[in-house]
């Protein structure tokens, strides 16, 4: 099988060919139809995540085709279009995981940085952390949602029903909480880069009731502010914008220092918090929710032996919506 490797931060992917993996116990051996490339990617490449294993296949937003299963996993997943998410595998046994808080288990691995992912024709997952694909959804329409749809997902649980929701970074996760947001009538104030009229059109286009640069205050105060933009200075002026008693969520694995600010911004029983990673009972809650309020994906397409050409577009943010890669 094709694989595009990561041996190094810094380097570009290295395209390999390698032979199909064998299942594990539990695993089942997927043949890839599409992998969204996502943010984290980057800052797998840049070096910004201490924690994955090099070298490293990245890819963590994977639909494909269970094609052969480990001896402990019922032979009725062969066939079967899956999903496997950012969250490949958790102990099961510590105090988080108990508690249903999976997504914080310090011995979790991450799917494209601890595990193999799906920058490559075929992968190996935990039959555990997989979701099915709901038929509606196409392949490239269902990549993204695996990580960019859940993380925001998650997000909006935190933010708890606000009825006047910021969304700071138009990116793929926002693109997609825009549409769950709105499904639930709230107000959504898209936050972009200075002088990006484009993005801010497109924010629109999808239900904003207001779009500017995130220098600006937004026309009505935020019950809650949803930060997808890996940018610490986000922050400070999140709160600025929130309302006493309001929160702002950090919805990213990495993000920039966050500048000394005023304790003026945080008072008045205002928070910050941050989502780590995600939990299974996100995905089928998720999926539960498509079911009423479905989302579309705008899909930018390219090669599996384009990746290095499609993070470099990822990068530059010069285009709307989500980028998949296709074998």
């Amino acid at each position: 099988m094709r694989a595009m490797v990561l041996n190094a931060p810094g380097q570009p992917l290295q395209r390999q060919e390698r032979a199909l993996p064998e299942p594990g116990a539990r695993q089942l051996l997927i043949r890839v139809l599409a992998c969204g490339v996502c943010r984290t990617d980057l800052h797998l490449l840049d070096g910004e995540l201490p924690q994955a294993l090099l070298p490293r296949v990245p890819g963590h937003e994977i639909v494909g085709e269970v094609t052969e299963v480990g001896p402990q996993v019922d032979p009725g997943w062969i066939g079967r279009r899956v999903g496997v998410p950012w969250l490949g595998w958790t102990c099961g046994e510590c105090a988080f995981c108990l508690a249903g808080r999976e997504n914080l288990c310090d011995q979790a691995q991450f799917t494209g940085c601890h595990l193999d992912g799906g920058y490559a024709e075929y992968t190996l997952a935990d039959s555990r952390f997989c979701f099915p694909i709901p038929d509606a959804l196409s392949d490239i329409q269902a990549a993204p949602l695996l990580c960019a749809g859940l993380i925001g997902f998650r997000a909006l649980r935190m933010a708890q029903g606000a009825q006047h929701l910021g969304l700071y970074g138009f990116g793929a996760a926002a693109h997609l909480a825009i549409q769950i947001a709105r499904g639930r009538q709230q107000q959504v104030y898209a936050f972009t880069r200075p002088h990006d009229q484009e993005s801010q059109d497109y924010a629109r286009t999808l239900g904003a009731a207001w779009a500017g640069p995130s220098d600006q205050p937004p026309p009505h105060e935020l019950d809650a502010s949803l930060i997808f933009a890996a940018v610490g200075a986000l922050v400070p002026l999140a709160l600025a914008a929130t309302v006493k008693g309001g929160c702002v969520i950090c919805a990213g694995i990495h993000m920039s220092d966050i500048p000394a600010f005023p304790y003026r911004l945080l008072w008045g029983e205002r928070s910050v918090r941050s989502v780590a990673n995600l939990t299974r009972e996100d995905g089928h809650a998720f999926f539960a929710e498509l079911q009423h309020t479905p989302v579309h994906c705008d899909i930018t397409r390219f090669a599996l032996d384009d990746a290095n050409q499609a993070l470099a577009c990822l990068r530059s943010g010069r285009f709307n919506g989500a980028i998949v890669l296709t074998p």
